[in-house]
């Protein structure tokens, strides 16, 4: 499933050089048969107009009469006028609306025949000696349709396609979200075993004076907090997060404190805050820490656990705020930049390539904000950003977003 989506672009290309190849094929083939059926058009008008000769310039009997006429009946496609002197004297396979006048016919008539003028030469006809006729005519209706019938069948399994494909990706994104959504409350109910019982032996620990105060035991007891947050976390994904009023600092602060003391030595994560004193944001905390979290330590996979990493915040216009997060790391290529948030998308050799995938639903989904790459150069590190907006119902300054 996972390479699945790591090649949806190529799947994509592949769909449409294969698409584009059947079109081709089409109006090849519908060209090829156009162009055998106007022959055997331009033939059957050929014989049509001799056979007017012969009858007019050739005594004939009964029978030979008989199959003469046959030949030009046998016409019941291909539009026809008989001109002479630029007169129309007879026509064959003219469609004319119910209850038409003579003036409106006349004019049909007219027209039609400027139609044929600019489509084929016309057959000269002589009728005696000192009688030219001219035998005007055009495609028939079934070879118009025929010529035009591959672009409308291209149309109707394109639309059908572009359908389809929009279904697919409903029913896809439907997919994925109950998955994602059944493996975290999944994950939240097998961690709730677990935690209970540490919490039981971190209480027995605690009866002891001796231990109360002992740094391992802090820990543990924070580790233990932490691993019900994480529960939480998953709890929470699939339900409408409660949101609440939360100073953003306070968050970034303390989640940064948590992960300095959990990763490398060699790894300093720095927060410059240009915000007002106290800054408040609608936020469901356990979910917002987690992208925070998601992000810090893709970073510090992408610096092999030795740089920098700055998390700056600033105030946009209309009290919105700005959240950059950077690193020092290697930095990704214009395809990676592309593909780093799809859903089993990875550079490393373990994980799902889910966090960032769950760290933009959160953000865009949840918080009704925006978090994407702002910027990356090989060698020298990523920014992330990302927007949250001070009031949910305002839009988003486009302006603000790359700034």
């Amino acid at each position: 499933m996972l390479n699945i989506y790591q090649n949806k672009s190529r799947l994509k290309i592949g769909i449409i050089i294969f698409a584009l190849l059947l079109a081709v094929l089409s109006l090849y083939y519908t060209d090829v048969l156009v162009k055998h059926l106007s022959e055997r058009e331009k033939k059957l008008i050929e014989i049509y107009a001799e056979a007017l000769e012969t009858m007019a310039n050739t005594e004939i009997n009964e029978n030979q009469s008989l199959v003469l006429q046959n030949i030009i009946n046998a016409n019941q496609s291909v539009p026809v006028i008989l001109v002479k002197e630029d007169k129309i004297i007879d026509y064959r396979n003219i469609y004319f609306p119910p209850n038409i006048t003579k003036k409106e016919k006349d004019k049909l008539l007219k027209n039609e025949l400027s139609l044929m003028t600019g489509q084929y030469a016309p057959i000269i006809v002589e009728f005696g000696k000192d009688s030219k006729n001219f035998v005007f005519y055009r495609d028939s209706d079934i070879l118009y349709q025929l010529r035009y019938y591959p672009y409308v069948q291209i149309l109707v399994i394109t639309i059908f396609a572009v359908l389809s494909y929009l279904a697919f990706s409903s029913a896809r994104r439907a997919e994925q979200n109950r998955i994602w959504v059944g493996l975290a409350k999944e994950t939240a109910h097998q961690l709730g075993t677990p935690i209970s019982s540490l919490m039981a032996w971190l209480e027995y620990l605690k009866e002891e004076e001796s231990l109360k105060q002992d740094n391992v035991v802090l820990e543990l007891e924070k580790d233990i907090k932490r691993l019900e947050t994480v529960t939480a976390r998953f709890s929470s994904i699939g339900s409408e997060p409660i949101l609440q009023e939360e100073d953003i600092y306070f968050i970034i602060l303390g989640i940064t404190n948590y992960l300095q003391r959990r990763i490398s030595t060699k790894v300093k994560i720095e927060i410059k805050n240009d915000l007002p004193k106290q800054k408040n944001l609608l936020l469901n905390r356990h979910l917002f820490e987690w992208v925070i979290e998601n992000i810090c330590k893709n970073a510090v996979d992408a610096m092999e656990s030795r740089g920098h990493i700055l998390i700056h915040l600033k105030e946009a216009p209309e009290g919105d705020v700005l959240m950059d997060i950077s690193d020092s790391g290697k930095g990704m290529t214009k395809a990676q930049m592309k593909k780093v948030f799809q859903a089993g998308y990875t550079t490393k050799k373990r994980g799902w390539g889910l966090g960032l995938t769950l760290a933009k639903r959160i953000i865009e989904n949840y918080h009704k904000g925006k978090l994407f790459v702002k910027s990356s150069e090989a060698d020298k590190g990523t920014t992330f950003r990302i927007y949250l907006k001070a009031n949910n119902d305002l839009l988003f300054n486009e302006e603000m977003l790359m700034q």
